[in-house]
């Protein structure tokens, strides 16, 4: 309440000294108040700050500082369903063994397979190594009837035209032969005589002294030699000129 007038006048008990305390008292509780009355925020922005920064301020003001004794975490990962996870897995591991079955499977199918066919090539091999003169033989059929033909006849009671047919019939069977090598490439090798020796294809058995051959030519051959195609099976047997000694 406002006091108007000259307290004294009104209250003419009261000691002036009191009244001076009064005052002193207020203006003492008026200075408290203002020590504190909330200080007015000044601005921190400065006026000639740069926009990043003061988009940085603006940014930083708007965070909410967490309350005390509270934590901040993370929003948590949505963790698969372990069922879900567990049956794909059994899933997927049937599958792979699936899999490796039908692997083995065919593996096992080509190894078989193999097998066969080295069995069989391995058959088919020895069949040919033990019937390779199948057709052989079976020309040389006709060559043995002949010789036996003529090995029949009996000479001491036979007159001359029975020994001329048994000669023409023996000269028919070497014909058959030499068809038959010819069919199969079996060349005979009968060298000439005054050609030269060939230690491939000839075999010298022994020498003789000639004036008229020059010396390691053929001077007579003594039996045929044969080769099939580019292999000799035998060479053939000769004898070989050699130099006259001085006498």
């Amino acid at each position: 309440m406002a006091l108007t007038g000259p307290i004294t006048s009104v209250y003419p008990s009261i000691n002036c000294e009191l009244i001076n305390d009064c005052h002193m008292s207020q203006n003492t509780v008026d200075t408290a108040n203002d020590a504190t009355s909330p200080v007015p925020l000044v601005d921190s922005k400065p006026e000639d700050a740069p926009a990043e920064f003061a988009d940085e301020v603006t940014e930083d003001a708007g965070l909410e500082a967490p309350v005390d004794g509270d934590t901040v975490c993370e929003p948590a990962k949505e963790l698969p369903d372990s069922a879900a996870a567990l049956a794909e897995a059994i899933t997927l591991a049937a599958e792979l063994t699936g899999e490796v079955e039908s692997l083995k499977d065919e593996a096992l199918r080509a190894r078989a397979e193999v097998d066969n066919i080295r069995k069989r090539s391995q058959a088919e091999v020895a069949s040919i190594r033990r019937y390779a003169v199948e057709g052989f033989a079976r020309e040389l059929l006709g060559v043995r009837d002949s010789l036996d033909l003529a090995r029949g006849v009996d000479l001491s009671t036979a007159d001359g035209d029975v020994a001329e047919k048994v000669v023409e019939g023996l000269d028919i069977t070497l014909k058959q032969l030499d068809s038959l090598m010819e069919k199969f490439s079996i060349q005979a090798v009968e060298p000439e005589v005054g050609e030269k020796l060939d230690p491939e294809l000839h075999q010298a058995v022994s020498t003789v002294e000639s004036d008229e051959l020059e010396p390691n030519c053929i001077h007579q051959c003594i039996q045929k030699g044969y080769r099939l195609h580019d292999r000799l099976l035998r060479p053939a047997m000769v004898i070989v000129a050699k130099p006259p000694t001085a006498a």
